[in-house]
């Protein structure tokens, strides 16, 4: 079965549209985002346009649904990573061949009704990053079925109506047209060079029951931006779920696919995928970044859970983790010269040798590691102090990696061996360390504690674009 990957989007091509914010959601904290319309509008004709980036697989996730009591219209991915368009609650399903696991990038969904049409197949169409999505129907939608959908009930947005299935992922541009079926074309293009799909403005109108959403307020993130008025209601979120992760700069996360080595189910996460949670005592455990490093300066802040086994830094994605023999023998990182990772108790792994004596950090700490991987150095703050007197911006006091091998990026790595904890990670463009006094990088990208330090980044797209 395809992964549908091929022309995905991870915010990395250059383009003269901007999305600033996306919405953060969580199943954890029950969130969702609902309306009722006053009054029906077009049921037979609509197109429903939204980004969206998944941060957890295997699970039952509602997208979108509207319900009138006994029957439906909703968006939905299956516990098999599978995506559904279900017009009438079962009675008229369409299921992708494709499966949808790329937790490091944007799909682009376009839902396309017009059940006036006399062709069946034209009467609703699904497209991902601008192309027709592949699968098959149990049965066609009938000629001029009013579904729910635009009706005067029940909207939801990344629940199911009997309160379950929460979606996990971040939401952006998500805008509904009542009364015209539009292609994917109206909200986005493919870039020229590259042939990624990548959004652009929408400039057409909504119809009676139309909204944007576009997240801008965090004030008022159920806002809807397009002139109609049709503001959400707010269940469970917070200003704190606005996010600057988005199509157009697309930042890392924690990778959920390559994390949990050596022992089944011992890790998930939440929070858009920057909280890590240890749920097994049976084996070390680590996951990567979704994003790497190959060249330029980087920064990522990180804060464990009550773990002394953990160690913070980079490595290679296909490193060694064997545990025979190794100085580090929870975690196996810092075997080979190709990453470094300072552990909680203030050793340095690197080339299978513990240098001890460092600065220690406990659980309200906020560990800084920069990386320059032009120069193979690497550097830990503790809460705004660099260890061993180091000195990112001048090159003073760095911990030797690499040399990094040709083409093979690096990532930031977390890995501990605790169970029951959770551990969390920065980027920039979402996260639940506490910020007191927000600082972003030198092109004002990311959200962090401590600021980076002069000439490193904020590891997402736009960033790597230019120094990556």
């Amino acid at each position: 079965m395809e992964t549908l990957q091929r022309t995905a989007n991870r915010g990395s091509i250059s383009t003269g549209y901007d999305i600033d914010n996306s919405l953060k959601m969580e199943a954890d904290n029950s969130e969702s985002m609902t309306r009722t319309p006053s009054s029906s509008g077009n049921r037979k004709t609509w197109t429903l346009s939204f980004w969206f980036k998944r941060t957890e697989l295997g699970a039952a996730v509602r997208l979108f649904e509207a319900w009138d009591g006994s029957t439906g219209t909703s968006a939905l991915f299956t516990d098999a990573d599978l995506f559904i368009l279900d017009l009438t609650a079962g009675g008229n399903y369409f299921t992708s061949s494709a499966v949808f696991r790329d937790t490091s990038a944007w799909y682009h969904f376009v839902i396309r009704v017009d059940t006036t049409q006399g062709t069946a197949s034209e009467r609703a169409r699904v497209y991902v990053n601008g192309s027709e999505l592949a699968g098959s129907w149990n049965s066609n939608i009938g000629q001029n079925t009013d579904l729910t959908w635009n009706q005067n009930v029940v909207h939801y947005l990344g629940v199911f109506h009997l309160s379950g299935n929460f979606a996990n992922g971040y939401y952006a541009e998500v805008i509904n047209v009542d009364g015209t079926s539009l292609a994917p074309t109206e909200f986005g293009e493919f870039d020229a060079d590259s042939g990624i799909w990548k959004p652009k403005a929408y400039t057409g109108s909504y119809g009676t029951n139309g909204f944007y959403l576009d997240f801008e307020s965090s004030g008022s993130l159920g806002a809807d931006s397009s002139g109609n008025g049709h503001t959400w209601t707010l269940n469970n979120i917070t200003s704190a779920d606005q996010a600057t992760d988005t199509p157009t700069n697309n930042f890392a996360i924690n990778n959920i696919i390559d994390g949990g080595a050596n022992t089944s189910n011992s890790v998930s996460y939440k929070e858009g995928g920057t909280v890590q949670i240890r749920n097994q005592f049976t084996n070390y455990n680590y996951n990567f970044s979704t994003l790497g490093m190959s060249k330029g300066k980087w920064y990522a802040e990180f804060q464990r859970g009550n773990d002394v086994n953990i160690i913070i830094g980079i490595q290679l994605q296909n490193f060694d983790s064997t545990l025979s023999s190794r100085v580090n023998v929870y975690i196996g990182l810092g075997a080979d010269n190709h990453g470094g990772a300072l552990g909680a108790g203030g050793a340095y792994f690197y080339n299978n040798t513990a240098s001890t004596g460092y600065t220690t950090y406990g659980t309200s700490d906020i560990l800084g590691v920069a990386v320059d991987c032009d120069n193979n150095k690497i550097y830990f703050s503790v809460n705004g102090t660099y260890v061993n007197s180091g000195n990112p911006a001048s090159g003073l006091n760095g911990f030797d990696f690499g040399p990094l091998e040709t083409n093979e990026p690096c990532f930031f790595v977390m890995n501990s061996y605790g169970a029951n904890l959770e551990h969390k990670a920065n980027y920039g463009g979402y996260t639940t360390i506490s910020i007191s006094t927000p600082a972003s990088d030198e092109n004002g990208y990311g959200n962090f504690e401590y600021a980076p330090p002069s000439g490193y980044y904020a590891l997402c797209t736009k960033n790597l674009a230019e120094y990556g």
